[in-house]
């Protein structure tokens, strides 16, 4: 295989996170392949997300919103005529909406991979497995469809570049230090628990002998005043350098001893590291997006209190895994 694309219809950097395995595994175990990503939303790759070393290219067809419009369907041709890659030897698509895949599928390949419609779409028949909740799962039938083991690969964060570690040290010298990251990256559901209730979490935890971090930064002014006025002793690293970015706080969460988090791209940078994280979930789905990692504790609302309602979940439900 010469040319991979892999389609993905989400927008937030928790998305792309998820999607470092997947991408990371399709390299290692495809060498000669180039790998090209094509999203609907930014190419955080490239952007936001650059510093983590996943060197995947876009594929531009200079369209916003590719396969959420119907007139795309009519348009790729003319879309990919000027583009020096209009064959893909292995198409595999992320998302399972009957329109972004017909879209996507007008884009000529040898293989196409989805599991839209119960993989109906896709180039041959076989017995996939559900990959709903777990991204990862892909590999498995991607492997039935080409007819070739594919050996998954977990993302290395020694790819991130020494600086940003060197950093972390610097801004978090000490031990006994628990993450903390409460804000919400899309509106368009409420998965914040409430304020009060992480700054008495944070007096708890200093009192257990803790330092709490807050993984906040200038852009989150007032909520840091709020906290202050409230507990001396909460931490603000991201304040005290002109390094901030996603990267450093994957850095970061090497020095913690434990992290607690919402369901938020923050989760996932620090569930890169690998540390202990309690993750607190509300509307969403937790065994979709909560990372996967060895040592987790989910508190999902809907399981403990048949709840969507994130606020349902009590300080004591949290500190019990401290």
């Amino acid at each position: 295989m010469k040319n991979i694309l892999i389609y993905n219809s989400g927008g937030g950097l928790g998305d792309s996170i998820q999607l470092f395995d997947l991408a990371t595994s399709l390299k290692i175990n495809f060498k000669n392949s180039t790998v090209f990503y094509l999203g609907a939303h930014e190419n955080h790759f490239q952007e936001k997300l650059k510093e983590y070393g996943i060197d995947i290219p876009t594929l531009n067809l200079d369209v916003k919103y590719f396969g959420f419009r119907w007139k795309h369907l009519f348009l790729v041709k003319k879309l990919l005529k000027n583009n020096p890659i209009n064959k893909f030897d292995l198409i595999i698509d992320l998302q399972s909406k009957i329109r972004n895949t017909l879209i996507l599928k007008r884009i000529p390949s040898q293989y196409f991979y989805s599991s839209t419609l119960n993989h109906y779409l896709t180039t041959k028949k076989n017995d996939y497995v559900n990959t709903k909740d777990n991204l990862n799962l892909i590999l498995d039938n991607v492997g039935k469809l080409i007819d070739k083991e594919i050996t998954p690969h977990k993302y290395d964060i020694k790819k991130i570049n020494a600086k940003y570690f060197d950093e972390a040290r610097r801004l978090l010298p000490e031990d006994k230090y628990i993450g903390i990251s409460l804000t919400q990256g899309n509106a368009y559901r409420k998965k914040s628990w409430s304020l009060k209730k992480f700054i008495n979490l944070s007096k708890s935890l200093t009192k257990k002998g803790y330092k709490p971090v807050f993984f906040l930064n200038n852009n989150d002014k007032d909520l840091i005043d709020n906290i202050k006025l409230e507990t001396n002793s909460a931490l603000f690293p991201e304040l005290e350098t002109n390094l901030s970015c996603p990267a450093l706080i994957t850095a970061m969460a090497t020095r913690l001893e434990k992290a607690i988090s919402i369901d938020n791209g923050i989760m996932h940078m620090i569930g890169l590291a690998n540390i202990p994280m309690i993750v607190l979930f509300g509307p969403t789905n937790s065994k979709k997006f909560a990372p996967k990692i060895n040592n987790i504790q989910i508190l999902d609302s809907k399981i403990l209190n048949n709840s969507e309602d994130i606020e349902t979940i009590k300080e004591e439900d949290v500190l019990k895994f401290i």
